[in-house]
């Protein structure tokens, strides 16, 4: 049994589909979800839909009952990730499973990305656990900048604080694909770290211009100071705090701290990543 948590959201559902194209059976995959009735697409597909709730470390024993594998797709609700990590990681040790696989952040031991800490945390954490594992380090999702991108068509500008900084983003179909690459991939991965990150490193500049191109309309780069940039942030409704936690991101982006291109993302799925500007093509239609 292959465990995939929060396979209802946006990645975990990616994972599942990954996994089924790999050739893992529908019955041998576990959807683990916090809301089960979310899931009837899953089930429709074969794919057994277990209830598993981070915050209620109850309901994981059950979920996990069987698993050989597990994938554990960080949370989203920030600070309060590393006790619902440590409970997953809790629960697949007790259900004996063979690999946990974890999606954390590039370059998490290292890196100066505000959302680096509940990520190195939980590395630390399966590091003390004994449970057999493996690092995924996701880079940035290119689906990131949706909103930006959409915007962008709107009002002809995007804007930003990166400078000249590259972001080596992917889409998020590549990273889950990577993620069932590792977990069909057998107990070979145990212990390995994958930095994972686009083939190629592009500036807000650059994005812009293949943002014009592919919307057929001008879009052009306006970089701001990072005060400038949580300013214009919160005038457009986003809480001041979240507002200088973003403009803090754009400031390690500007340092580099999204800029590798190691290729294990390639590596790992056996293919080129998708290019920013398919994922671009992509986004408008929707």
């Amino acid at each position: 049994m292959i465990v995939v948590t929060a396979a209802t959201g946006p990645f975990g559902r990616l994972a599942v589909e990954a996994l089924l194209r790999r050739g893992v059976p529908a019955g041998e995959i576990v959807a683990a979800v916090r809301s089960p009735e979310r899931a009837a697409g899953l089930a429709a597909l074969g794919v057994v839909v277990r209830e598993a709730d981070y915050d209620r470390p109850g309901t994981l024993a059950a979920a996990f009952e069987g698993a050989e594998r597990v994938l554990l797709v960080s949370g989203s609700d920030v600070g309060r990730r590393v006790p619902q990590h440590r409970a997953v990681i809790d629960a697949a040790r007790a259900a004996g499973a063979r690999l946990l696989a974890y999606t954390s952040v590039l370059h998490a031991d290292d890196t100066t990305l505000s959302i680096a800490p509940e990520h190195r945390a939980t590395e630390e954490y399966l590091a003390a656990s004994g449970l057999p594992h493996v690092l995924l380090r996701n880079g940035w999702y290119t689906e990131n900048y949706a909103p930006t991108a959409r915007q962008g068509v709107a009002t002809g500008t995007v804007i930003g604080a990166t400078g000249e900084g590259r972001i080596a983003s992917a889409s998020r179909a590549d990273y889950a694909d990577a993620a069932a690459a590792v977990l069909t991939g057998g107990d070979a991965h145990a212990g390995a770290v994958y930095e994972l990150s686009g083939d190629t490193a592009w500036t807000m500049a650059e994005f812009a211009a293949t943002l014009a191109d592919v919307a057929g309309t001008p879009v052009v780069h306006r970089d701001l100071t990072p005060a400038a940039y949580a300013a214009a942030l919160a005038g457009n409704g986003v809480p001041e705090e979240v507002a200088r936690m973003l403009a803090g991101m754009e400031t390690d982006i500007a340092a580099g701290a999204l800029a590798d291109t190691p290729g294990d993302l390639a590596r790992l799925t056996g293919r080129p990543t998708t290019p920013l500007r398919d994922t671009l093509a992509e986004l408008l239609k929707g």
